[in-house]
């Protein structure tokens, strides 16, 4: 039994020591802090200090800071002016890490006063470090301050000021600033810069309410990193590949953040939780923050899915250095936390902490943050300053309490309210307004129905008169041949009764049609053969006619000359083209109409003209007046004569 108990024990310590072999093979590798120590002399310790990627990855920041204090009192102890100088400026780095910004700022104004005795490095950094204790203070008129140092002393060009109007809540004024500043001065290839400018002008996006476009220029941010990674051309040292680590955590954070803004908290969780674990490993107070921000994000997201315990675990955290408005999420996280689960007692607890938290901010720090936009305006720009205090007098009006703001909610309502019942009743009375409208245009139409029923009526009864005149002017002429004896003056008489019962029927159509402006062809046609006919009793009767007008409409204007053209041509076929039989005989009528064009053809296979035909137009009544009629159409009559029959045609407008 004791042999297998000592085997065991060998074996247990035999993995302690690999234990902690490969753990302190791990820390040699690993350890800035270690590198530091084995460096010999204070400047290089100081390069060590400042050019390491990541200097509290394995030890804290009061690991180093119990380091540099001891190389500090060894320095002070052998006189060594140089090398206490380098050592502050490194323990003034190391308390604004850690966040202990009062004594950072009174070290870096102590080596600040004997600014003569520093190298420009170690100027910059000490400025760095106060422009950064500052801003954490929100003390911004004296980081201004810091920045026009650093412009006199040439360390910096020029005065930004698009950072602290984010501070200051300005993220409109801010987003400006930074584009008219910065980018004009990125290169259209430099991906790395263009990742960075749109990552900024996303994140100010986000931060004025407008989450859509600003996950728009976020994904932009993610694409030029995504060049900028991916592009072995370019060697790339540690160090940038560190800080592009950090970038991507910070651009994926914050489309976390936007997805959360637009409730889509599936998308939200995975971005937050890999944007902590990276911004986690840096030192700076800035990623500080963005690493509270994520967690209350990641907290909110978990807490709208209803998985309590992650949302709880996220709030649990005990973060350093959480400023006053994380104070108050953070609080209203844990009442809706409490809320959610029905613990009410602890949710009534963490709302009066926000509410003193809030009274106390609006109290105190108005004033002081009135004050500091003067002066920021005064070194701006003088004309703007009351425009940036009215913003910032928008920006604490925010800050009032619940229940002040749920009485202007309520004032609002009310005041939707009126303005809904006003624009109700404006509706209202457009809408009895039309109805009055829509009756006086009824009845005017109605008027006008009614004169354009009682036109046509009247047109109606003018054609019916005038075709019955027609026809007694056609009894007159019958009663005349009855009491005439000379044939010629009796074929003379059925002439002229043919012509009138021609007109007549273009009369009796236009009263017949609904419409009285055009008379249908084919059927008017038709009438007046079958008219014709009934004057020549004797012959026409075995004629095959064909009538090709269907579907053409005249006006009164050409369809009465037309008819009496005609009228002249059957009544002649009837009489001469056929003097010994007519049953063989036929006779084609072609008339058309397209748009402005029109064309007339009348053929048949009868005798045809005599030779003496052109001798013959002068005397000739019928064909005189065809003649006269083709010209009322402003067309010439053609006629060709063939071996059998004859043809008439002509064109016509």
């Amino acid at each position: 039994m004791g042999r297998y108990l000592k085997r065991i024990f060998s074996a247990l310590f035999f993995v302690f020591l690999l234990n902690v072999s490969a753990q302190s093979i791990g820390n040699e590798e690993e350890s800035a802090l270690k590198e530091f120590q084995d460096t010999n002399g204070p400047s290089n310790r100081f390069d060590v200090f400042f050019n390491s990627i990541d200097r509290y990855n394995v030890n804290s920041a009061y690991d180093w800071l119990d380091t540099i204090k001891i190389y500090l009192s060894n320095s002070q102890k052998t006189n060594d002016t140089i090398a206490t100088r380098l050592y502050k400026v490194m323990q003034t780095q190391v308390y604004n890490d850690l966040g202990e910004y009062d004594k950072s700022i009174a070290l870096a104004k102590e080596l600040y006063a004997a600014k003569d005795s520093l190298d420009s490095s170690s100027k910059k950094i000490v400025l760095d470090v106060l422009d950064d204790n500052y801003s954490n203070l929100k003390l911004y008129d004296k980081q201004i301050e810091i920045r026009k140092e650093k412009r006199e002393l040439g360390l910096t060009e020029n005065v930004a000021f698009y950072d602290i109007y984010s501070n200051l809540g300005l993220y409109r004024k801010a987003r400006n600033q930074y584009i008219m500043e910065v980018k004009p001065t990125i290169a259209d290839n430099d991906s790395y810069g263009l990742a960075k400018y749109h990552s900024k002008v996303g994140n100010y996006l986000r931060l004025d309410n407008s989450a859509p476009t600003a996950l728009s220029e976020l994904k932009k941010a993610k694409a030029y990193l995504d060049v900028f990674l991916n592009d072995i051309s370019k060697p790339k040292t540690e160090e940038q590949l560190f800080e592009s680590d950090l970038l991507k955590a910070e651009i994926e954070g914050n489309i976390g953040k936007c997805h959360v803004l637009l409730n889509e908290y599936e998308d939200a969780i995975p971005l937050l939780q890999n944007s902590i674990e990276v911004l986690t490993t840096s030192s700076k107070n800035f990623h500080k923050s963005e690493v509270i921000e994520n967690t209350l994000n990641l907290a909110d997201a978990n807490l709208q899915l209803e998985r309590f315990s992650a949302a709880k675990k996220s709030l649990n955290i005990d973060f350093e250095n959480i400023n006053t408005l994380q104070n108050i999420k953070r609080n209203s996280l844990l009442a809706a936390y409490y809320d959610k689960v029905e613990n009410f007692k602890n949710a009534a607890t963490y709302y009066k902490r926000n509410e003193k938290i809030k009274d106390s901010l609006t109290q105190t720090q108005s004033s002081i943050i009135k004050q500091q936009l003067v002066t920021i305006v005064a070194n701006e720009d003088l004309e703007n300053s009351q425009r940036l205090i009215d913003e910032q007098k928008q920006i604490n009006e925010l800050a009032r309490s619940e229940m002040k703001a749920k009485d202007e909610r309520i004032n609002l309502v009310f005041i939707s309210l009126i303005f809904t019942l006003l624009g109700f009743a404006g509706l209202v009375y457009a809408y009895l307004k039309s109805i009055k409208n829509q009756r006086l245009i009824a009845e005017q139409k109605h008027i006008i129905e009614n004169a354009l029923v009682e036109k046509d009526s009247l047109l109606k009864e003018i054609h019916h008169r005038v075709k019955n005149n027609l026809q007694m002017v056609s009894s007159l002429l019958s009663l005349q041949t009855k009491n005439t004896r000379s044939k010629a003056a009796i074929e003379a008489l059925e002439e002229g009764k043919s012509r009138v019962k021609a007109m007549a029927l273009i009369h009796q159509k236009l009263y017949q049609n609904d419409d009285l402006s055009v008379i249908e062809m084919q059927g008017y046609i038709e009438s007046l053969i079958n008219s014709v006919q009934s004057v020549y009793k004797k012959g026409g009767h075995n004629i095959s006619i064909t009538i090709d007008a269907e579907g053409t409409e005249l006006d009164i204007d050409r369809a009465i000359p037309f008819g009496l053209i005609l009228n002249e041509l059957v009544s002649n076929s009837f009489k001469y083209a056929f003097p010994e039989n007519d049953e063989n005989g036929k006779i084609y009528i072609h008339l058309r109409k397209n748009g402005e064009q029109g064309y007339f053809e009348y053929t048949d296979n009868g005798v045809g003209l005599p030779e003496d035909t052109e001798e013959r137009t002068h005397s000739s009544m019928g064909i005189r007046l065809m003649n006269r009629l083709v010209n009322q159409l402003q067309s010439k009559l053609n006629i060709d004569k063939a071996s059998e029959g004859v043809r008439f045609w002509f064109n016509f407008n």
